[in-house]
């Protein structure tokens, strides 16, 4: 004759919980993998556009012409060269503003913008085309460089 084990209350409480736990950790999962799949959850807004570059004598010198991702007021782009990452913006028609592309919390690359916001794809955080932080996790203002234009030419002082 086969003999039947009843399940006592604890053995009962064990499984059970072990379940939820096991239902609860496969809806987390399935969240990240989602989150993973359809982009990155912190970027935000047009991607810049990527202006290569020299530095010669720390200075940065480019042509702003009618093809130029900064030729329009509101532009910005991602200046790189020389092992340098620089985010420039268009603010006025004879105004640029550069500021360090390396976000200060982590030093992720930033490469979102909208708004006249940048955004770092890392964590989120946020900054004003001054560089000034607008939302963290970042706490620090990313540093700025002098600019100047003069025909067509914008000079960045490194």
């Amino acid at each position: 004759m086969e003999e039947t084990k009843l399940q006592t209350r604890r053995e009962f409480c064990i499984q059970t919980c072990q379940a939820a736990s096991l239902l609860t950790l496969g809806g987390a999962l399935g969240a990240i993998l989602e989150a993973c799949s359809s982009g990155n959850p912190f970027s935000s807004g047009e991607q810049l556009e990527r202006i290569q570059t020299t530095v010669v004598n720390q200075t940065i010198t480019l042509t702003i012409d009618a093809a130029s991702p900064l030729a329009t007021v509101g532009n910005a782009a991602l200046v790189q060269g020389s092992g340098r990452s620089l985010l420039v913006a268009r603010t006025a028609q004879d105004t640029f503003v550069a500021v360090t592309a390396i976000c200060t919390h982590q030093a992720c690359t930033i490469t979102g913008f909208s708004n006249q916001v940048y955004t770092c794809p890392c964590h989120g955080s946020q900054f004003g085309v001054n560089g000034s932080v607008m939302r963290g996790p970042a706490a620090t203002s990313l540093r700025s460089f002098q600019t100047q234009f003069a025909n067509d030419q914008l000079t960045i002082v490194l």
